[in-house]
């Protein structure tokens, strides 16, 4: 991640409303030049809404935001100028060679065309597709086409990427590669907002915003919200039956909060609640059957349901 502080994209109170319904409340974000920054929450959570009001697509019904220096509402011609955007929908034409889209994107935003020739060879090279540009956009395979979009995306060398689910039903294999060349393009300078569903894939990103109904619940980095983000102590209980285990656990002395994971429970636990030595006995004491108990380091997984259930159930105390 780039060392400057300049901030590529700031918003401050950014808050979309469908009628009676808020898709965005009041979001304060800001992301620094050359950062990567994960966007994650449930579906419906108002990632897709914020990533088109920064792409100038969508009209703020209060509060402001800025990308690359310009104001999303009053500027949107001159945001979308300065952006790169892939949809989590493929959007390239799989009737058109590789090499007809690439010269149509080129057009699209107004690449000159005595430098089109060095861009489109770029594009080919990061997306390992030379020797394939008369190949049908159809014919290719999804991590291919996924490389190809990005590429078509930065054709005229936006310093701000938005990325919408980018990698939703591609191969694992596949989003390793495409994370690679997310961070090739932030190390030069390029800043870069991901909405993705896949918490392994959080991991890469130098700071994670969770939104959850259109708020901000948490943000940092991966390694933060994880030391911080639950509230407790993480344990590990092999159990069974896990939905008896469960009930009996919810409202416990000392219990944040328990949880399927697999085949055994996470549960975590106040510095004062149950531990590793009371909470098998706990269990077994209501009619549990337990197994090994341990002490285990949070996933992103286990800090986003947590994160989450307490923000619902804030919203339902309110």
């Amino acid at each position: 991640m780039s060392t400057s502080t300049e901030s590529a994209v700031v918003a401050r109170g950014l808050t979309r409303r469908f009628g009676p319904f808020t898709a965005v409340d009041h979001l304060d974000l800001s992301i620094a030049r050359g950062e990567v920054m994960g966007f994650i929450g449930p579906n419906g959570a108002g990632k897709s809404t914020t990533i088109r009001m920064f792409c100038g697509l969508l009209t703020p019904s209060s509060g402001n935001a800025t990308v690359a220096g310009f104001e999303v509402g009053s500027q949107s011609q001159a945001v979308r100028e300065h952006i790169g955007y892939m949809s989590q929908k493929f959007s390239l034409y799989g009737d058109l060679t590789v090499r007809e889209n690439l010269h149509f994107f080129g057009g699209i935003y107004h690449v000159p065309q005595h430098e089109l020739p060095e861009r489109m060879a770029f594009a080919l090279s990061m997306a390992a597709l030379k020797g394939q540009e008369d190949a049908l956009v159809n014919t290719l395979a999804g991590g291919w086409k996924q490389r190809l979009a990005l590429g078509c995306a930065i054709l005229h060398r936006p310093p701000v990427l938005f990325l919408d689910e980018p990698t939703s039903g591609v191969e694992p294999a596949a989003r390793r590669m495409f994370w690679d060349l997310i961070h090739d393009l932030a190390s030069t300078g390029v800043t870069i907002l991901v909405s993705t569903h896949y918490m392994d894939e959080a991991e890469y990103c130098n700071r994670i915003a969770l939104i959850d109904r259109g708020k901000l619940v948490a943000m940092g980095s991966p390694g933060e919200l994880r030391a911080h983000g639950l509230g407790g102590d993480l344990l590990e209980v092999a159990c069974s039956p896990l939905g008896a285990a469960l009930k009996v656990l919810t409202g416990a002395p000392g219990v944040v909060e328990a949880a399927i994971f697999g085949d055994k429970l996470h549960v975590v636990v106040t510095a004062d609640g149950l531990t590793i030595d009371t909470l098998s006995v706990f269990l077994t004491q209501h009619g549990i059957q337990t197994g090994p108990t341990r002490k285990v380091l949070p996933s992103l997984e286990d800090v986003f349901v947590r994160l989450v259930s307490h923000a619902q159930d804030m919203r339902n105390v309110a």
